[in-house]
C-alpha cells in the first residue's frame, strides 16, 4: 500500500497537476465554470416550473429556463476563445475572438427563429445539447487566433493609429474562421454539429451505464484523494451531465420517461439527491466522527469542518486528514465504488428511488433538503440517501479509528 501511495505522490499526482494547469485544459475548465451562475439560476426556474403543475400562474417558468439553461452552449462558444486569448496574453483580440466563436458555433448549428419571444431559437443545440459542439468550435477559433496572435499587416513604427491596426489585423483570423465555417457547413453541406455529437455520444452513453457511472464517480474520488480538484474533469463530465438532465426533462415533458430511459449521470442526482452528503465521498459521517474524537487535533479539525460540511464543502476535511493519508485514502476509494453501485441498484435495478427528472443543481443545498426538492417531495429518496450516509459511515469508521489511534500515540509521545 505504501509503495502505491509513494508512486501516486511522486509520479501520478504531479502529472495530473501538470495537465490541470495546461492552458488548454484551464481554458475549457474556466469557461464551463463561468456559466455556473446561469445553470444554478436555471435550476431555480426549473423548480418553479414544477410548481406550475399545482398552481396556475400568469406566466411560465420554462421561458426564463430557456433563456438561462437554453443558452449555456452559446455562452461557452464565446467564453472559450475569450479566455484562451486572455491566458495567452492576446488581450486585444479576446473580445473579437469570443464574438468569432459565437458566429462559428451558430454557423455549425444553423438555428432558426421559430416564434417571436420564444427561448431557444428552435435549436436545442444552444442549450446543453450543443455543449460539445461549442467546445470544438471554440477550440478551432483558439487555434486560429493563436496562430495569428502576433501577426500584423503593419510595422511597429507605422503611423496608423493602434485601434485601426487592430481592426485590420483581426480581419484575417475572423475571415478564415467564418469563411471556413461557411464553406464546410453551407457549401459542402457537412453537418458539423451532427458529426461532433456522434463523436462524443459514446462518452455520454458509457457514463450512463452501470460500469461507466461507477467508474466516473470512483475516478472523481480517486483524484480528489490526492488533493487534485475534481474540477479537472469538468470539460469532459459537465457536458455529459447537462445533456443528461436536459434529455430527462424532455422525456418527462413528452411523457416517454421510464426508469430504463432516464439518465443517471446528472449533477442533480450525483451531487444533490444521493451519495455525496457533506461533499464528494460522503464525508459528513467522517466529520461527525472527527468531532467526537479523543485525539485533540482531530476533534479540532472536526469542529472546524462541520459548518462547511453542512453545505457540502469538504475541502477542509479532505486536505485536513484524507489527501495522501494512506489510512484515509482507502475508504474514500471504497466509497467511490460502493455508493455509486448502491445508487445504481436503488434507482435502476430495484427502482424504488427516483431518478432526477428536474434540474436542481444547487449542490450546496444541505442534505436531505436538496434530496427532497430534487425528487419533488419523494420520501423514498430521502430514506435512500439516509441509508447511503449510514453505509458511508460504516466504511469510514474502522479507518478513522485506526487513524485516531495513530494520532493518539503521537500526542502521547509528544
Amino acid at each position: 500500500m505504501q509503495k502505491l501511495i509513494d508512486w501516486l505522490e511522486t509520479s501520478f499526482a504531479p502529472k495530473m497537476n501538470k495537465i490541470n494547469h495546461n492552458v488548454w485544459v484551464v481554458t475549457l475548465k474556466d469557461s464551463v465554470m463561468q456559466i455556473l451562475p446561469f445553470i444554478l439560476l436555471g435550476s431555480l426556474f426549473c423548480v418553479g416550473a414544477v410548481v406550475e403543475n399545482y398552481i396556475t400562474l400568469p406566466f411560465s417558468f420554462w421561458t426564463p429556463f430557456g433563456w438561462t439553461m437554453g443558452m449555456v452552449s452559446l455562452l461557452v462558444a464565446f467564453l472559450i476563445p475569450f479566455n484562451f486569448c486572455e491566458k495567452k496574453r492576446l488581450r486585444k483580440q479576446r473580445l473579437i475572438a469570443g464574438c468569432t466563436g459565437l458566429i462559428l458555433f451558430l454557423i455549425s448549428i444553423t438555428p432558426e427563429v421559430v416564434a417571436e419571444g420564444q427561448a431557444g431559437f428552435g435549436s436545442s443545440a444552444l442549450g446543453a445539447g450543443g455543449m460539445f459542439c461549442a467546445i470544438v468550435t471554440g477550440l478551432i477559433v483558439c487555434i486560429v487566433f493563436n496562430a495569428f496572435g502576433k501577426f500584423s499587416f503593419f510595422k511597429e513604427d507605422s503611423a496608423i493609429p493602434d485601434f485601426v491596426r487592430q481592426w485590420f489585423d483581426a480581419l484575417l483570423p475572423i475571415g478564415l474562421v467564418i469563411f471556413g465555417g461557411f464553406i464546410v457547413v453551407q457549401v459542402l453541406n457537412i453537418n458539423l454539429y451532427q458529426i461532433v455529437s456522434s463523436i462524443f455520444m459514446p462518452l455520454q452513453t458509457v457514463m450512463n451505464t452501470w460500469y461507466g457511472f461507477i467508474l466516473i464517480n470512483f475516478l472523481t474520488c480517486f483524484i480528489y484523494s490526492m488533493g487534485i480538484s475534481s474540477w479537472v474533469l469538468t470539460p469532459v463530465t459537465e457536458p455529459v451531465k447537462l445533456a443528461g438532465i436536459a434529455a430527462n426533462i424532455a422525456m418527462v415533458a413528452a411523457g416517454t420517461a421510464t426508469v430504463a430511459s432516464l439518465n443517471m449521470y446528472t449533477e442533480t442526482l450525483v451531487y444533490v439527491m444521493y451519495m455525496w452528503w457533506g461533499g464528494i465521498a460522503c464525508t459528513m459521517p467522517l466529520v461527525l466522527f472527527l468531532m467526537r474524537s479523543k485525539a485533540k487535533k482531530l476533534k479540532a479539525l472536526g469542529r472546524a469542518c462541520i459548518a462547511p460540511a453542512i453545505f457540502n464543502i469538504n475541502e477542509p476535511v479532505i486536505f485536513g486528514c484524507v489527501a495522501f493519508n494512506p489510512i484515509m485514502m482507502l475508504p474514500m476509494w471504497i466509497i467511490g465504488i460502493v455508493l455509486p453501485a448502491i445508487t445504481w441498484i436503488g434507482c435502476k435495478v430495484l427502482a424504488f428511488a427516483p431518478i432526477a427528472q428536474i434540474q436542481f443543481e444547487l449542490w450546496y443545498c444541505p442534505y436531505p433538503i436538496g434530496t427532497w426538492i430534487a425528487s419533488q417531495g419523494n420520501l423514498m429518496a430521502v430514506l435512500f440517501v439516509i441509508i447511503e450516509v449510514v453505509i458511508a459511515g460504516m466504511i469510514w469508521y474502522p479507518f478513522f479509528k485506526a487513524y485516531e489511534k495513530q494520532c493518539l500515540e503521537e500526542e502521547v509521545s509528544e
